[in-house]
């Protein structure tokens, strides 16, 4: 039956979407309202093919990363022009999206595992565990390798390469395998201001009134055939502007004006 239709992963589809229009009707008040999403590049995303796209992004919570997302994908290709305007975007929201996701962060309790339902495609971390690096790094699953595979082969894949909310961190080289191997149109997104507006998690707001800035880039220019995996992870770096080179001393001067600049982008209430 059409009603009950699963996708790769077995998930029901009208579950699915059910899912992701109360979810994002309830969220819809943190980018646009209680806080304002600045976006930039949404004809990019109108543009991209149905399968086969892997989208990269610097991390700055656990959910309110990949739930804003949810709403500037849908409403772009809704023919929102860099605006999540009137959340109706998602009534016929594209259900094959998926995002990959730390198993630990998403067994962590009941809602963590109704979002999963949505599109998470659980790895278990080889580098990290509860939070803290570890010192033996466990062998790769090769079954987390094969989902993200099938989830490429049915849609569109959200990755954060430094698998981290911490800034500055390496980017992981398996993000570089991935693309090496399997060849997506690579698309880099920068996020800033969900450290500001909400809890570590993305649950909780945390401040009101901040401006949240949403960039989508370009596709990377990758030669497949001949980019070595230090290579790839080093264009990840710099087009998700996480590569060292951002890193620099900030004068006194430099940081007064920059105080000055985030005073005019705060909402009175």
């Amino acid at each position: 039956m059409v009603l009950f239709k699963r996708n790769p992963f077995g998930h029901i589809l009208f579950i699915k979407k059910w899912l992701i229009r109360i979810f994002g009707g309830i969220t819809h008040r943190r980018y646009r309202g209680f806080n304002e999403l600045q976006i930039e590049g949404s004809e990019i995303i109108r543009n991209l093919p149905d399968t086969n796209v892997l989208f990269i992004s610097n991390h700055q919570t656990y959910f309110a990363d990949v739930v804003a997302m949810f709403h500037v994908f849908n409403a772009s290709l809704s023919g929102r022009e860099d605006t999540i305007k009137n959340v109706f975007y998602l009534w016929q929201p594209k259900m094959n999206i998926y995002y990959v996701a730390a198993k630990e962060t998403m067994q962590a309790g009941l809602l963590p595992r109704i979002l999963a339902y949505a599109g998470a495609i659980s790895v278990e971390r080889t580098w990290r565990a509860k939070g803290v690096d570890v010192q033996e790094k466990k062998d790769i699953n090769p079954d987390d390798t094969e989902n993200i595979k099938i989830a490429l082969k049915d849609g569109w894949v959200i990755t954060f390469p430094q698998g981290t909310t911490k800034s500055f961190k390496p980017v992981r080289k398996g993000t570089a395998h991935i693309i090496k191997q399997h060849r997506p149109i690579v698309v880099p997104v920068v996020i800033d201001g969900f450290r500001r507006s909400f809890d570590k998690k993305g649950l909780l707001i945390k401040k009101k009134g901040i401006l949240q800035s949403f960039i989508i880039k370009e596709p990377l220019d990758i030669d497949y055939d001949n980019d070595t995996i230090e290579k790839i992870v080093e264009k990840v770096e710099y087009a998700i502007e996480q590569h060292p080179s951002f890193l620099k001393v900030i004068t006194a001067e430099e940081i007064k004006v920059q105080e000055e600049l985030n005073k005019t982008r705060r909402w009175d209430y």
